[in-house]
């Protein structure tokens, strides 16, 4: 009888763990999956890369510094899954024409807060403002970015199309807050300084990026930007500088996309063709970061697919807005890494370019105007399967 038990709970064990191994999903391929830290950290880089996680993932309230005015509640809200944005969390910036400056830093610009705090009326836009919708990017990558050099920026630039490819790629020179850190060997010109973050990389680093996006998207103070949207007054921080600290340190750890099906025929096709019809005139494959104090970023080739400087992309992608020293008309090459797998934060389908109007890839190689033209009337005349050969290739990033 003894025996019978035993083998009767042995086979019930056998059946639950065959039965749960049915029911628990297996992990997502790393491929499949933007969010996650960069290989090689620390144990104590990857509690740190944690504690950032959990305050990039927080939720504010009124009570924990939230408005009066706002965007979203949380940095997730614009960024799931670490993933571009969806249309429903777009931004709106406004009021600035030239290199000049925002003549309309009063009435609540550079940024539209459409939502409030119970007591309080959201922003509306100013009568006579130019004004542009802005969809948040994916944030993973963004160490490698950070840390490319600026000499190695200027480098790709050519402002006089010295190559005579048509293509003039200028680095954004633009002022920068007092609290950010400059990079090692960095290059300034007329006390402005190269910058490389945003749509048209007037941001100059990761931490200005987040102490921006706190206020003017939250409605968070922090001890780097004390002003209140609201009442224009300086106020006591709302979060602490820890975790904008650890948040920095997360966004710069966050992995780059891994490529999918590199070994597939039409994707080396594709990616041939990309070659030979130019676009990697500016989507440049390969970077490289020089120092950087975390080491696993420390002079690291890295294929992002950009060069990090504006280009003129033409009248239909003039949005009547700049910041910086960009135009209305030029925009930052943006990295094309992870285009595969934006559906994935954005509802199951594709929204791209800056405002998100373009709902396929090729919809996009069709906006692109400026020096880009010559590129978009090759892509135009490859046939079918070609075409289709590229688009695979795009989709593998």
């Amino acid at each position: 009888m003894k025996k019978q038990k035993i083998l009767f709970l042995l086979f019930t064990a056998i059946i639950c763990f065959i039965s749960c191994k049915k029911i628990i999903p297996t992990a997502a391929p790393v491929e499949e999956i933007l969010e996650g830290p960069i290989d090689g950290l620390t144990i104590e880089e990857s509690n740190r890369f944690l504690h950032g996680d959990e305050a990039f993932g927080e939720f504010f309230t009124k009570e924990t510094g939230l408005g009066p005015l706002f965007v979203e509640n949380s940095c997730v809200s614009c960024h799931t899954g670490a993933g571009k944005g969806h249309p429903s969390s777009i931004v709106t910036r406004f009021g600035q024409i030239d290199e000049l400056g925002n003549t309309y830093l009063d009435y609540g610009g550079p940024q539209l807060q459409n939502r409030s705090i119970l007591g309080f009326s959201p922003e509306v836009i100013p009568s006579g403002a130019s004004s542009t919708k802005l969809l948040a990017p994916i944030v993973v990558g963004l160490g490698y970015l950070d840390f490319v050099t600026d000499a190695y920026i200027l480098a790709m630039a050519d402002p006089d199309d010295a190559n005579g490819d048509g293509v003039t790629g200028i680095p954004n020179w633009n002022t920068i807050p007092s609290f950010v850190e400059v990079r090692k060997g960095a290059i300034t010109s007329n006390g402005k300084y190269i910058c490389r973050f945003g749509k048209k990389a007037s941001v100059y680093d990761i931490k200005q990026q987040i102490v921006s996006a706190l206020n003017e998207d939250l409605g968070v103070n922090s001890v780097y930007d004390p002003i209140d949207l609201l009442s224009k007054q300086e106020v006591d921080p709302e979060i602490s500088t820890q975790k904008i600290v650890d948040m920095n340190f997360y966004l710069r750890t966050l992995k780059a996309p891994t490529p999918r099906n590199q070994d597939d025929p039409e994707v080396i096709k594709g990616k041939n063709l990309f070659n030979q019809i130019q676009c990697t005139s500016c989507h440049k494959p390969k970077l490289e970061t020089g120092y950087s104090p975390i080491s696993v970023l420390s002079n690291k080739e890295f294929y992002p697919y950009t060069d990090l400087l504006l280009h003129d992309m033409g009248s239909g992608l003039d949005d009547g807005y700049t910041e910086g020293s960009a135009k209305t008309y030029e925009w930052r090459t943006p990295p094309l890494w992870g285009l595969g797998l934006a559906t994935s934060s954005q509802g199951g389908s594709y929204f791209l370019l800056h405002d998100g109007r373009a709902h396929s890839i090729e919809e996009a190689i069709y906006w692109h105007g400026g020096e880009a033209a010559s590129r978009r009337q090759m892509y135009l005349a490859l046939p079918t399967d070609d075409k289709n050969a590229l688009l695979k290739f795009l989709q593998s990033l």
